[in-house]
């Protein structure tokens, strides 16, 4: 099967899951979904593929689905809790980047045929979550931060148009300082613009394909109580 139509069919599935978990668990759920998904698309992220003709990197479905995650929680929780789950994923992966390293240190078994290869991908953790790190505070905190801007200014309306203008200007953020930390010196210059560009604009095609799940999302929130709140 092509790269393209899998990479499609991922983000149908991430962004189906987000909106079915949100159904069922609430903001709790969105708080694990942010969790979950900064972890593994830091290790997505290490895959070099080639995608509509370019090279790119995987981990932009996930990635890009986190700011899905957090217009949720901005839309019907507030900024406050929107900012809860951008500081919940910011602890995550400095954990996940410690306690890989850790694990690293260990002396493997003789028995042992896994430690070279997650030597390979966790050694490399540390400078693609460095660079994360400072994209997903500078960028995610930006999201937040534009989308109740856009609520504020046009008084509530318009659910499409904040969704889409905070992520499309964060994301831009984003990969700009991700691939430039990460990246930068690892690949030649014409593969570095091809994995700044890809990424852009495959987290600014999630961002647009994402809309209608928001409105999804919102429909189940107005008129379907959700499962974690019914039980309490």
């Amino acid at each position: 099967m092509p790269n393209e139509i899998l990479w499609f069919l991922f983000l149908l599935l991430d962004l189906s899951v987000a909106v079915f978990i949100f159904r069922f668990f609430g903001k709790e759920g969105i708080y694990a979904l942010i969790a979950l998904s900064i972890i593994v698309c830091n290790i997505q992220v290490t895959k070099l593929v080639n995608l509509f003709g370019f090279t790119a990197t995987l981990g932009n479905v996930l990635y890009g689905s986190i700011f899905f995650s957090t217009d949720i929680l901005s839309e019907f929780y507030g900024k406050r809790e929107a900012r809860k789950g951008v500081t919940l994923g910011f602890i995550v992966l400095i954990l996940t980047v410690i306690y890989m390293q850790l694990a690293l240190k260990f002396n493997p078994a003789k028995e042992d045929f896994i430690q070279p290869s997650l030597q390979k991908i966790f050694s490399f953790l540390p400078r693609i979550a460095g660079g994360s790190l400072l994209a997903y505070l500078a960028s995610q905190y930006h999201d937040v931060w534009a989308f109740h801007f856009w609520k504020r200014l046009t008084r509530g309306r318009f659910l499409w148009l904040r969704n889409n203008l905070s992520t499309m200007v964060s994301q831009f953020i984003d990969s700009l300082l991700f691939c430039f930390i990460a990246f930068w010196g690892i690949y030649s210059l014409e593969v570095w613009w091809d994995i700044l560009l890809t990424t852009y604009f495959l987290k600014w095609i999630v961002a647009l394909l994402d809309t209608p799940f928001i409105y999804l999302a919102r429909h189940l929130h107005q008129n379907i109580p959700l499962l974690s709140s019914s039980k309490r």
